[in-house]
C-alpha cells in the first residue's frame, strides 16, 4: 500500500524547497532520461527503509488573488482525502496570516489523519524563540525546520514515519494477496466506466459523459474466462467538483494511490485526442512506480481510418513515451465492445512478465557474451569489464551488472543493456531497472 504524505500551506512558505529536500536526492537520479518531463509536485522519498510519496500541493495555485483563499481551500480538501499524512507548512519570517488561521482550522477538524505544523525558515536562535507563536494555531507541537540548509528536517522525517500507518503484516499463504490488481487509469472521460461496466458486463456504475460522475476505487474480483484477478475500478479518479478546477493536476494526483497500489495498468486515451501531456504524465507515474503497463487506445470506432492510421498513431504514442517503448497498444472500443477480451490477455502477459525471474547461470550465458561483442566504451584508457549479471530480488525486474569501474557505465549503455535483455527474455509492458555494482 502506497503511503502519501501532502505538503499544504500557503504559496512563499516554503513548500517547494521542503518537497525538493524530501525527494531531491532520488529525483536527480531518476530524472534526465529524454523525453521524461519532470513531475515538480510529485516524488518518493524514504526514511529508515520506510518509502513513502510526497506531494506538494502549492505549484498548482494560479497566483491571481481573488481565486487565490478558494484554492488554497481546494488542495486542503483534496490533501485530506488522498493522503495518509499532512505537513501544515507555515513561514516564521511572516508570522501567522489569516489563511494560515484558515487552514489550520480545516486541519483542526481531521481527526483520522496526522497532522504535522511545520514552521519553516528558522535559521537562527532568534527566529526560534519567534516560533512559539504558532502554538496558537491550535495544531500542539510544530517543528521547527530551515527547509533551505536542511536543519531539522530529520526530525520531521521521524514524526512523518511514525505517523504513516503501520505496515501490513505479510502473511503466508493467502492466495488471494497473490491475485494481481489491475488498475484502469486515465483522464476523465476516456471511458473508463464503459470499460470496467464491458468486463464486468453489467452497469455498475452509471455511464455518464460528465467528467467526474463516478466515486471512489472499488475492488471488484474478476473470475471468468479463465482470468483470475482484482479490478480496481477508480473509474472516478475525481470527485464532482468545479468545472474549472484545474482538471490535469487532480486526475494525476488521484491516479496516484490507484497505481501505487496496482500491479498492472491500463492506461486508457481517447482515440479522437491522441496522447496528450496529461496522459504522458500518468504513464510517468506508472513508469515511476514500476508498474506493468498496457495502453488502451478507445474510442477507435470514431476515428476515420485510412491503411496508415494505425500504424502512425502507434508511433506517436512510442515516440511521446520514449524511452520506455515497449508496451502493448491496443485499440479498442469499450462501447462496442471491439477487441475488449484481447485487453485481459495482454494485461495478464504483462503481469507474468513483471513476474518473470530469470536464472542467473542463463543470463550469464545470454549476457555476458553481448557484452563482449559490445563492451562499454573506455573512458580515459581505462576499460570497464563486465563479469558478471543477476536478478535482484524485487517486486519488479531489476538486474546488477558487476564491474571493475562502476562510475564509467553511463545511461546510453545502461539503455543498450535494457533493451538486449528486452531482446532476449520477454518483458514488454515492464519498466526494468539496470544498476551497476562494484564487483
Amino acid at each position: 500500500m502506497g503511503n502519501i504524505v501532502a505538503i499544504v500551506g500557503r504559496p512563499n512558505v516554503g513548500k517547494s524547497t521542503l518537497f525538493n529536500r524530501l525527494v531531491g536526492a532520488r529525483e536527480a537520479i531518476v530524472d534526465e532520461t529524454a523525453g521524461v518531463t519532470r513531475d515538480r509536485h510529485y516524488g518518493k522519498s524514504d526514511w529508515n527503509g520506510r518509502e513513502f510519496s510526497v506531494i506538494d500541493t502549492g505549484g498548482y495555485i494560479n497566483d491571481s488573488d481573488d481565486i487565490f483563499e478558494e484554492e488554497i481551500r481546494k488542495q486542503v480538501k483534496l490533501a485530506i482525502e488522498e493522503s495518509d499524512v499532512i505537513m501544515f507548512c507555515v513561514d516564521v519570517v511572516e508570522g501567522i496570516t489569516d489563511t494560515d488561521r484558515e487552514v489550520s482550522q480545516m486541519l483542526r477538524e481531521v481527526t483520522n489523519k496526522q497532522v504535522l505544523l511545520v514552521v519553516n525558515k528558522v535559521d537562527n536562535t532568534q527566529r526560534y524563540m519567534e516560533a512559539t507563536e504558532f502554538y496558537e494555531l491550535g495544531l500542539g507541537d510544530y517543528f521547527t525546520i530551515s527547509a533551505m540548509n536542511g536543519s531539522g528536517t530529520g526530525d520531521l522525517l521521524d514524526a512523518v514515519i511514525n505517523a504513516l500507518p503501520p505496515l501490513p503484516e505479510e502473511h503466508e499463504g493467502e492466495e488471494e494477496d497473490t491475485l494481481p490488481k489491475i488498475a484502469i487509469v486515465g483522464k476523465p472521460n476516456v471511458g473508463k466506466s464503459s470499460l470496467t461496466n464491458a468486463l464486468l458486463g453489467e452497469e455498475r456504475n452509471i455511464v455518464t459523459p460528465i467528467a467526474g460522475t463516478t466515486r471512489d476505487a472499488i475492488l471488484t474480483r474478476y473470475n471468468k474466462f479463465g482470468h483470475d484477478f482484482y479490478l480496481i475500478d477508480t473509474a472516478g479518479l475525481r470527485k464532482k467538483g468545479k468545472v474549472n478546477e484545474d482538471l490535469e493536476f487532480y486526475s494525476v494526483l488521484r491516479s496516484i494511490r490507484v497505481i501505487e497500489n496496482s500491479d498492472v495498468c491500463v492506461l486508457m486515451l481517447d482515440a479522437t485526442l491522441g496522447i496528450e501531456a496529461q496522459d504522458v504524465n500518468i504513464f510517468n507515474l506508472i513508469y515511476r512506480n514500476r508498474k506493468g503497463v498496457v495502453i488502451l487506445v478507445n474510442k477507435w470506432d470514431l476515428v476515420e481510418k485510412d491503411n496508415k492510421t494505425l500504424e502512425g498513431y502507434k508511433e506517436a504514442i512510442q515516440r511521446r513515451i520514449a524511452p520506455f517503448k515497449d508496451v502493448p497498444i491496443l485499440f479498442v472500443s469499450a462501447l462496442t465492445k471491439q477487441r475488449i477480451y484481447n485487453v485481459l490477455d495482454e494485461v495478464m502477459r504483462v503481469n507474468e512478465n513483471r513476474r518473470r525471474r530469470i536464472s542467473t547461470s542463463i543470463l550469464n550465458d545470454v549476457m555476458l557474451p553481448l557484452i563482449e561483442a559490445y563492451p562499454p566504451p573506455s573512458v580515459k584508457d581505462k576499460f570497464v569489464k563486465i563479469k558478471f549479471v543477476t536478478q535482484l530480488p524485487t517486486f519488479a525486474p531489476s538486474f546488477a551488472f558487476f564491474c571493475n569501474l562502476p562510475q564509467y557505465v553511463k545511461e546510453p549503455y545502461k539503455r543498450f543493456l535494457e533493451n538486449k535483455l528486452r531482446e532476449q527474455f520477454e518483458f514488454t509492458g515492464v519498466p526494468i531497472q539496470i544498476f551497476i555494482r562494484q564487483k
